[in-house]
């Protein structure tokens, strides 16, 4: 599937989107670690969680659980959320 990467993250991957697959968040995420060490713990922390800051969106819509079923045509978005003050 379709994978797009923030600007913070491109650093990993040298791309804007890449292909990865999964048949949930969490198995998405291992075959990008994979294939580009680092960038899971960048999204993903040490209790398996999203980090606070990351935002997910499977074919639009914001998902918040690593166990969320994906399809092989799913479009993935990795967001970094704006904090400040």
């Amino acid at each position: 599937m379709k994978v797009l990467i923030p600007g913070a993250l491109r650093s990993y991957t040298r791309e804007s989107q890449v292909e990865a697959f999964g048949d949930t968040l969490d198995e998405l995420f291992d075959d990008l670690e994979r294939r580009y060490p680092g960038l899971r713990f960048r999204v993903v922390d040490e209790q398996r969680l999203l980090r606070p800051n990351m935002r997910i969106f499977v074919n639009g819509v914001g998902v918040r659980e690593l166990q969320h079923a994906l399809q092989p045509d799913d479009f993935v978005a990795v967001v970094l959320a704006l904090s400040g003050g």
